[in-house]
């Protein structure tokens, strides 16, 4: 049977008290809300925290979706089963509701958290293509304030955020652009499974031309959200087959699969070209 090491544990009562006790315990602490990550990675014994510091209660305080001026906020521990049932989300942002329909089963998105996928920064994980498709950005909180970050800056490597040891992601704030729409698709192996491959995809449109346009791939290597020479590429054309056809080209030169029991690299290939397509093709067909 699979254990994890001995560890502390503390329970936060708000942002501020898990800060502090953050800043108290030094980098030995770990966050945990849902914990559908980090519980297997302590049992495999690949993290050994030494404390951690439970974060449920901060719910009420940092579990939220609203609309502001030009953006929407979402709250680092709004539930996936609260981002597949946003009305608001699922007529602005409809990819949310793609992925989070395809994220696991209902007992992991009843627990799991918005931030805490995030934080997670797994090659593979759903949210993270989401975000950086949509050009949102977070914030991060600590003892000195808060700061502003794409999610590019974010995410700086598998499993490594710029979240600092005494620090906690308090919000994400995805911008209202108009002419935009969404989509997501994942090709997995089994209902709820890590993606073989998945992909996202945001595109803008006004005059019958694409204004920008940027998709976020997952589970075939890192460095694979945004990719910047699509947008380069789509933008001032028509949203064609051919526009959509020269975007999965792109994808499929951009992502570094590996070979895996999942498929081979050259199957990944493929799947990141085709759902790039289907993606894009749908979000055009969605965009308002």
């Amino acid at each position: 049977m699979q254990v994890p090491a001995p560890v502390e544990y503390e329970r936060a009562t708000s942002v501020q008290h898990a800060i502090g006790l953050l800043e108290r315990l030094g980098e030995e602490a770990r966050v945990i809300a849902g914990g559908h990550s980090l519980l297997p990675m302590m049992k495999l014994r690949l993290a050994n925290p030494e404390y951690l510091v439970d974060i449920n209660d901060l719910h009420a305080e940092l579990g939220y979706i609203r609309r502001g001026r030009g953006e929407v906020r979402i709250g680092a521990m709004t539930r996936h089963r609260e981002l597949l049932e946003s009305e608001l989300l699922r007529e602005l942002f409809p990819i949310f509701h793609d992925a989070e329909s395809v994220i696991a089963d209902p007992p992991v998105r009843n627990r799991g958290t918005l931030g805490g996928s995030l934080c997670q920064a797994d090659p593979s994980e759903d949210l993270s293509s989401v975000c950086t498709t949509l050009g949102a950005s977070c914030v991060i909180r600590g003892a000195a304030g808060e700061r502003v970050v794409s999610m590019e800056e974010f995410h700086r490597g598998p499993y490594q955020t710029a979240v600092g040891p005494a620090e906690l992601l308090t919000e994400v704030r995805v911008p209202l652009r108009p002419g935009g729409g969404s989509a997501y698709a994942k090709v997995d192996r089994r209902a709820g499974d890590w993606a073989v491959v998945a992909a996202g995809a945001a595109i803008w449109i006004r005059d019958g031309l694409i204004t920008d346009a940027r998709v976020g791939l997952a589970a075939v290597g890192p460095n694979t959200t945004g990719i910047p020479e699509i947008s380069a590429t789509l933008t001032g054309r028509p949203p064609d087959e051919a526009a959509f056809t020269a975007a999965g080209e792109i994808a499929a030169r951009s992502c570094h699969p590996v070979t895996d029991g999942r498929g081979s690299a050259d199957y990944k290939r493929h799947l990141a070209a085709e759902l790039t397509r289907r993606t894009l093709r749908v979000a055009a067909e969605r965009a308002i």
